[in-house]
């Protein structure tokens, strides 16, 4: 089979598309280097910046006041475009409705009832028991290997120099808190860590946030001016993140950024699996407390976190402990600061 255009739809944000690169990988490698366009929604637009495995972005607002509209239009340009190929991710049960619709002959998307083996050429199982990155592979591949993304950046990898270089990004998600997600600290938790990193005289400490971490880089700024770096770009923190030794974040889109530059990462986790969002690397340490048994809760038990947060109160003193010891492990509870 000849494949020159395919269309790809992976609606979520920019850690959401991050871990679906390995699918753009494969499509490519099978299929001599087509013409990939990735439908996606307003919020992640910027995903082009973070790979050069995407010829076009094409945004589609499903969920705003013109749905309608976007639908139509979403609709029109598959037809006119004429792919060989849609890959959906989505699992919502019009999804086999919509790729129908597009009159692609190849359609491929995850089962989700009998529609789906009616409508589309390959109804692929959902099994969301794994590495989300290797969820999405499922769509081209049944390989059973940790498909780790790979994101691009302009600058290389820092020299093997004495004093590390730790990048700091609190993670904090306005439409995440608006929702009821609560996956990061309080603010002056992360204050306390970059005061115990600058303390140590052991590392250089570079803070650094997007526009909804304002109010902790309203605090990083006047506790410790010198030490942030803001960023008006996802490129841009990507290569932030390329020049640093270390990232230290929460579950989160700089998180898989990281991931995806190969960088070491050591993420805060609370109420999120960390066994479905971190590959299984030595690179990569989640830090979470095993002692608080109803972790994780968040998607498959519940849509929000809880009101206590116990997941969360993991103390500063023991993320500092991690990153001492080069994060060979983060399963243990909190110390003492």
């Amino acid at each position: 089979m000849t494949v020159k255009r395919i269309l790809t739809i992976n609606f979520g944000g920019i850690g959401d598309q991050v871990l679906f690169f390995p699918v753009f990988e494969t499509l490519r490698k099978n299929f001599g280097n087509p013409l990939v366009t990735l439908v996606t929604e307003p919020r992640s637009k910027a995903v082009k910046e973070l790979t050069e495995l995407v010829d076009e972005v094409f945004i589609c607002d499903l969920k705003g006041k013109n749905g309608l509209f976007e639908l139509v239009k979403f609709l029109l340009k598959a037809r006119r475009d004429k792919y060989d190929i849609v890959i959906s991710s989505g699992s919502s049960k019009f999804i086999p409705i919509i790729l129908f619709l597009t009159g692609i002959k190849e359609r491929i998307g995850y089962d989700s009832g009998i529609l789906s083996r009616l409508l589309l050429t390959g109804a692929l199982r959902l099994n969301k028991n794994q590495y989300a990155a290797n969820m999405y592979h499922d769509l081209v591949s049944d390989s059973k290997e940790d498909k780790i993304p790979s994101v691009s950046s302009s600058r290389q990898s820092p020299p093997n120099r004495e004093v590390k270089t730790i990048l700091i990004h609190p993670g904090v998600s306005k439409l995440s808190i608006k929702k009821g997600i609560i996956k990061s600290w309080p603010a002056e938790n992360w204050l306390k860590l970059t005061k115990q990193l600058l303390l140590s005289g052991e590392y250089r400490v570079i803070l650094t946030g997007g526009p909804d971490d304002e109010e902790v880089l309203t605090l990083f700024k006047e506790r410790f001016p010198e030490n942030v770096v803001e960023t008006g770009s996802i490129r841009e923190f990507a290569n932030l993140v390329s020049n640093a030794d270390i990232l230290v974040c929460v579950d989160s889109a700089p998180m898989h950024i990281g991931v995806g530059l190969r960088k070491r990462v050591i993420a805060l986790f609370g109420p999120t699996d960390e066994k479905k969002l971190l590959p299984g690397n030595e690179l990569f340490t989640p830090v979470k407390l095993d002692s608080v048994k109803c972790r994780p809760c968040l998607w498959d038990k519940r849509q929000t976190s809880c009101e206590t947060k116990d997941c969360l109160d993991i103390n500063p003193g023991y993320m500092l402990e991690i990153i001492r010891g080069g994060g060979v492990t983060g399963s243990l509870d909190s110390l003492n600061a």
